[in-house]
């Protein structure tokens, strides 16, 4: 018995990875947009001191600026935001499947083989390079510099 709940909760969680609550309130909670798209009317049209429009100009500017930006990009996003969502889910599944399935093991066989290859080199460089330089640091050890200033 204990055995069957604890698969029906493994099959909940599992669900619930795919079909999870998403938060309506806060819709970018790891803040990947924070300095990108905060453009609001001050951020685009200011005008200096000295040079100022009819205050009835002035807010209706910024009535028409914030009501455009908003429903153009609801607009936009009714339109465009499903069919990209496909395209971005299936270029990212695109991704993780070539990372999963051919660079990770294309770099592991790489490790593997490297290493073979590595301890016969480090072979042959203890072989034939590190007599050849103690050697030559015997022959050098004797070997003593003055400087003089004359």
């Amino acid at each position: 018995m204990a055995e069957e709940q604890t698969e029906l909760e493994e099959r909940i969680i599992i669900k619930d990875q795919h079909t999870k609550e998403i938060d309506l309130v806060n819709r970018d909670p790891k803040h990947i947009n924070e300095d990108v798209v905060k453009v609001d009317f001050e951020d685009v049209i200011a005008e200096p001191v000295g040079t100022y429009s009819f205050d009835g100009v002035w807010k209706t500017s910024y009535t028409t600026f914030t009501v455009s930006k908003y429903w153009c990009y609801r607009l936009l996003s009714a339109i465009l935001g499903i069919p990209l969502a496909v395209v971005w889910g299936f270029l990212f599944a695109l991704i993780s499947f070539c990372h999963i399935w051919a660079v990770v093991p294309c770099i592991k066989s790489y490790l593997i083989e490297i290493q073979c290859v590595s301890r016969i080199y480090s072979l042959c460089i203890h072989t034939f390079c590190d007599p050849l330089f103690e050697a030559l640091s015997k022959i050098c050890s004797n070997v003593r510099v003055a400087l003089r200033k004359e």
